[in-house]
């Protein structure tokens, strides 16, 4: 602990920053005109080289903007302010560059890192909104509220975001998922109601404000790295607790006008208790013991087809040779591991079923998937026969152990190219499914779960389950996921559903019924 303090305390970094805002403080009157200051010289740098190894282009880079905001203080020629400003900008893009690299290595998944990423690219805004104010850009706004606007997603967005992310990487569970898309969420409703409607900014602070509590809860429960770490990080959220409650007061009076909080008041007592309690007692709990992050790499192999797929092999009989890898056939519906394994020898009946809500987002997508003749399910939720054919794969071109292509069909339209395959690891085997898409492919890794004599298979599993974008080297995990419900029916007849979501909303259902030549 004590040489990690030392290490960051001590970096060239904050002694710069500290030293510079020192040199700032002598320049002004009102010590809360320092807030914005205060972060972007002290708690944004301290909070990054947590985040970013700090090479020494970075901590020029960092000098720099540093730098421009100290002198920001001591000119008054308004074309040097704009271009210092301007330099700051550039370092708020930089970092949000870097959220997003973060981002795009990993995709949806894991919120502790999301909240990380987040918090990085609302960098990106808070130096908008600063620039805007020193260059004096009408904002539909006064100055005042501008400027206010700045420090809003430098502390509630930035600051805050980056602090829930660290904390869940010493704390998961249901809860906390539920509250990151919140808290993530509420420095932009909270901005948005600001500029349109009120009422959404007094309903955006009301969910806000239980996500907070429920947060501070949580930080009571969990054990912290350090005893003096988790007493800085609980003050710092308690003191989001109180300051949260004048956000309230003052919305609230944005509708009902019936409570006098003023700007003054809000600037002079939640600002500055936000910045030395939440702002700097926060940043010293997470520098005194960073947590490292918990998210792992895949490591699973990845289909290396790309575009239209092209039939180049023998056809084959199933989908798997052999389904005792995945499963235990002995208490297994024969007619379920016959299907999978003979696969040719059955009709396929479906009925594609789309939600109601996300009927246009079929049509439009279906102009584009005629073309693609990929994932090119009908409108119609009428039965109708799906064909198809399995074909073998070139492995040396798939990169996957013996991989195979089912082309299904709706009449003469292909409706899907999946090429299938399984990997294995840690001693569980995963159906590793491939669908080919112009200069990428959807990876769907699915685990197989027996229940009584049926199958589940799942992309909402553990370990490397999930649906995945690829390009080039980069593996993305999207916010889909999916479940097939497979059972026999009857002597030689088997149902199937197949479920979609999209960040957890159902989407798309298939029912399928299934029946041996």
């Amino acid at each position: 602990m004590k040489v990690n303090l030392k290490h960051s305390l001590f970096s060239p970094i904050t002694i710069m920053g500290i030293v510079l805002f020192t040199a700032s403080s002598l320049k002004v009157d009102e010590p809360y005109t320092l807030m914005l200051t205060a972060a972007q010289l002290i708690f944004v740098p301290l909070l990054l080289q947590l985040i970013i190894e700090p090479k020494i282009q970075y901590i020029i880079f960092t000098w720099i903007a540093m730098f421009s905001i100290f002198l920001l203080h001591i000119t008054s020629s308004n074309t040097l302010q704009i271009l210092l400003a301007l330099i700051y900008l550039g370092f708020t893009f930089f970092v949000a560059l870097h959220g997003f690299r973060r981002f795009f290595q990993r995709g949806f998944t894991n919120w502790a890192e999301i909240s990380i990423d987040i918090g990085m690219i609302y960098l990106l805004v808070g130096g908008l909104w600063f620039f805007a104010y020193i260059a004096g850009i009408d904002t539909g706004f006064s100055p005042l509220i501008t400027w206010l606007t700045a420090i809003h997603f430098h502390y509630s967005a930035f600051l805050f975001t980056i602090s829930l992310g660290f904390f869940g990487r010493l704390h998961d569970s249901r809860l906390y998922r539920l509250i990151v898309p919140i808290i993530l969420a509420g420095p932009l409703l909270v901005a948005i109601g600001i500029t349109f409607l009120p009422v959404l900014e007094l309903i955006s602070v009301i969910l806000y404000i239980l996500a907070i509590y429920s947060l501070i809860v949580l930080a009571y429960r969990t054990p912290f790295n350090t005893r003096l770490q988790a007493i800085l990080i609980r003050l710092s959220y308690s003191a989001l607790g109180v300051t949260i409650l004048f956000s309230l007061l003052y919305a609230a009076n944005s509708v009902f006008a019936k409570w006098t909080v003023t700007i003054d008041f809000m600037m002079k007592f939640h600002g500055l208790l936000n910045c030395v309690v939440f702002g700097m007692l926060g940043v010293l709990g997470w520098t005194l013991a960073p947590p490292p992050t918990r998210q792992g790499f895949w490591s699973f192999p990845v289909s290396k087809v790309r575009g239209k797929f092209n039939k180049s092999g023998d056809q084959l009989s199933g989908l798997v040779d052999d389904m005792s890898v995945f499963v235990d056939t002995k208490v297994t519906s024969k007619a379920i591991v016959d299907f999978y394994e003979q696969t040719n020898q059955y009709r396929l009946f479906a009925n594609v079923k789309w939600a109601l809500w996300f009927k246009p987002f079929a049509l439009g997508y279906k102009l584009i998937s005629l073309r693609l003749q990929q994932l090119n399910l009908p409108l119609s939720s009428k039965s109708m026969e799906m064909t198809g054919k399995i074909y073998e794969v070139d492995s040396s071109l798939d990169g996957r152990n013996k991989p195979r292509a089912w082309v299904r069909r709706v009449k003469k339209n292909i409706v899907f190219v999946a090429i299938y395959s399984h990997h294995i690891t840690e001693g569980r085997a995963y159906m590793n499914i491939a669908l080919p898409l112009p200069f990428a492919s959807m990876i769907g890794i699915l685990q197989i779960d027996q229940t009584n004599e049926s199958l589940i298979l799942t992309s909402e599993g553990e370990g490397e389950t999930g649906i995945f974008l690829t390009v080039g080297k980069t593996l993305f995990k999207l916010p889909l996921s999916e479940q097939f419900f497979i059972e026999e029916i009857e002597e030689g007849s088997l149902s199937a559903v197949h479920k979609m979501r999209i960040f957890g909303i159902p989407f798309l259902q298939i029912d399928y019924q299934i029946h041996r030549k």
